[in-house]
Order: structure tokens, then C-alpha cells, then sequence
């Protein structure tokens, strides 16, 4: 079984709802992490195009 985007998304998403239930002053640094992961998944494929050699 190979890790995509398709299976790590429900993942975390399921991870981060569980701790802002247990913890809800979690909830801004779930939110900060699960953007920039999913900011850096979206843009890794590109990245190489962008970075100057």
C-alpha cells in the first residue's frame, strides 16, 4: 500500500479532530500545521521549477 495524498489527508485530518476534542486549545496550532503540510504537499511537485539553480 502506498501513502498519498488521497490516504494521508483523512489521516490527519481524523488525528487533528481527535486532539482539538481531548485538547481544544490545540485547535490554532492543528490548524497552523495541517495548512502548511498541505501547502507544502501542494507546491512539492512544482518546487523544483521554482528554486533557482
Amino acid at each position: 500500500m502506498t501513502l498519498d495524498i488521497v490516504v494521508i489527508q483523512p489521516l490527519i485530518a481524523l488525528i487533528a479532530g481527535i486532539l482539538i476534542l481531548l485538547v481544544p486549545r490545540l485547535l490554532n496550532y492543528v490548524v497552523a500545521i495541517y495548512l502548511i503540510v498541505i501547502g507544502i504537499v501542494g507546491l512539492w511537485p512544482r518546487l523544483p521549477y521554482y528554486v533557482p539553480h
